[in-house]
């Protein structure tokens, strides 16, 4: 019986982007799914902001971004009346850091066609039809023994299931799965057409009355088409009815004053309920969960599907590594490190704002507006308290026990005007020029793929990156000197290079290596960027055992270990 190296079940946009993420690595990546046919789901309205740097990564933002919208204005309502526009994005700009400030409207089924589209490229097809019934640690602990309601069963290395709030995987595992679910906060929700020309198609339209709601907002790439999300129709007794067309439509009239007949077509119906649930775990051996199948929450701001997407981008490349043999299985453990504290931050996130969403609707001009902020762009999460997220003196200390001494770094003053992202923080961008070329690029452009950056800023971080090349050039990491725009580049470093010719480089990470001066390793410094883009170490050029030992728990043991003399220390 043959192994597989992944067994992702669920092929909604989180499995996808794992196994986007893993068959880019060369792993043997598989992923089924129970339904017979690819699901056409548009519960999801698109990524956010940081899930726009995860697919540019993978290489399909330019097609999420050709076959979606940007975020409309929401005009509201009372009593059929237009009495508020709000633009929740008016005062956001693309940054030199953050060059996505916003996320784009895009249908899920859509998403998930053009992931489906990039794993395809890989050889890697979606097995639909196949529902997974038993889970079983093979002999010695080495692999899986997964079952399937077929009757076959079939052996991977590890499983992960992406399965989503109803996941087999983790019931299959008896993992708990405790939270609230709110009975009385109930949403019909579905795809409809309305009659061309019903509504303008340049906004979100919301009308919100003290007895119910409904909420249209164009479907991109659609030319009839919107999302339909309403109160529900109550009986008698007051419980919610099942979502019907001619229930909307009657929803639709008696909110809108638009007559029921505009909408010609509702499919794709179903029932929210405002559900709050976590896993209690999210590894158990070698099956882990993303996405909802760890975690659900309530639908304000737009986090489920982003929240899976960056689960899949955190554990994608820890596998990769294991499964290279760079990495000890351990180095999974540092998944639920990460993403469970994030997962619980983005229940209570969530909640809170239902909660200012609830209280704004009761007003009238109150809106959808509520629930966005900027925590919900997905730029500002961080892992600073996890053990990937080193200080240069604890990297040495893991590393071989010794106790560092600090290499004080200057500051100027351009550098103290904006803190530097510590180790766990999301890596900015930059835009630069490619020093080979001379072509503008981007230093998430250079981060791009699945490797481990290590950036060199300052003169004195030649020596390093080229100890890092040589060490480690086989195995998955790459260097890349980052030039101020007027510092001398006669001696070259090894990899790539580029020019911070508008010091946006110098300025997103506090460096003050950048300004050109050459005065030497004091102010040179070198970040070990992660292959999911956020920092996992920061350290004086001079520390060069720091950036070793940081290295050698992700990528294991270098080529030649004594090339790491430590720069103005004692040889290993």
């Amino acid at each position: 019986m043959g192994v597989t190296d992944v067994l992702i079940v669920g092929a909604g946009p989180t499995g996808l982007v794992l196994a986007c993420d893993l068959a880019r690595r060369g792993a043997a990546v598989r992923i089924v799914d129970r339904s017979p046919v690819p699901p056409r789901t548009s519960r999801a309205k698109g990524p956010n902001a940081r899930s726009l740097e995860i697919l540019d990564d993978l290489g399909v933002a330019e097609e999420v971004l050709a076959a979606g919208s940007a975020p409309l204005p929401m005009l509201k309502y009372r009593d059929r009346l237009p009495v508020a526009e709000t633009d929740p994005w008016a005062d956001s700009a693309p940054s030199p850091d953050a060059p996505y400030d916003r996320g784009r409207l895009i249908a899920q089924w859509r998403l998930e066609e053009i992931l489906r589209d990039r794993l395809a490229g890989y050889g890697v097809h979606v097995e639909l039809g196949r529902e997974v019934t038993g889970l079983a640690e093979g002999p010695g602990g080495r692999h899986v023994d997964v079952a399937f309601a077929e009757g076959r069963t079939e052996r991977a290395r590890y499983v992960v299931g992406c399965d989503g709030a109803h996941s087999s995987v983790r019931k299959l595992l008896g993992i708990g799965f405790e939270g609230t679910t709110a009975e009385d906060q109930v949403m019909v929700c579905g795809d409809v057409d309305l009659a061309d020309g019903a509504l303008d198609r340049t906004r979100w339209h919301q009308w919100f009355d003290e007895d119910g709601a409904v909420m249209l907002c164009p479907i991109p790439g659609t030319r009839t088409g919107w999302w339909f999300q309403a109160g529900p129709e109550r009986d008698g007794r007051g419980l919610p009815l099942a979502p019907t067309a001619d229930g909307f439509r009657r929803l639709l009239a008696r909110h809108t004053g638009l007559p029921g007949w505009v909408l010609t077509r509702a499919e794709l119906l179903s029932t929210y309920r405002v559900n709050v649930r976590m896993a209690d775990r999210f590894r158990a051996g070698r099956v882990l969960l993303a996405g909802d199948a760890a975690h659900v929450h309530a639908v304000a701001g737009g986090l489920g599907m982003n929240t899976g997407i960056q689960d899949a981008f955190n554990l994608g490349w820890k596998l990769g590594l294991v499964l290279a043999g760079h990495a000890g299985p351990e180095l999974l453990d540092t998944y639920e490190e990460e993403r469970l504290p994030v997962a619980a931050r983005t229940l209570d996130l969530t909640s809170e704002r239902l909660r200012a969403t609830l209280e704004a609707i009761r007003r009238p001009g109150g809106g959808l507006d509520a629930a966005i902020t900027p925590d919900t762009t997905g730029l500002g999460v961080g892992y600073r308290w996890s053990s990937l997220a080193r200080g240069h003196a604890e990297a040495r200390q893991a590393g071989d026990g010794s106790t560092a001494t600090p290499d004080a770094e200057v500051r100027t003053a351009r550098d103290a005007e904006r803190p530097a992202p510590q180790p766990g923080d999301r890596a900015p961008d930059a835009p630069c020029v490619d020093a080979a070329t001379g072509a503008r690029t981007r230093l998430h452009r250079v981060f791009a793929g699945p490797r481990t950056t290590v950036l060199g800023f300052g003169p004195g971080s030649a020596a390093v990156l080229r100890e890092v090349a040589a060490a480690y050039g086989d195995a998955g990491v790459r260097t890349c000197r980052v030039y101020a725009a007027h510092e001398d580049r006669a001696t070259s470093a090894p990899g790539e290079a580029v020019v911070d010719d508008e010091g946006h480089a110098a300025a997103a990470y506090g460096r003050g290596a950048s300004d050109g001066t050459g005065t030497g390793t004091r102010t040179s410094t070198v970040v070990v960027v992660r292959p999911d883009h956020h920092l996992g170490l920061s350290a004086p050029a001079a520390d060069a055992r720091s950036v070793h030992a940081y290295l050698h728990r992700l990528h294991g043991a270098a080529r030649s270990a004594e090339r790491f003399s430590g720069i103005g220390g004692r040889r290993r």
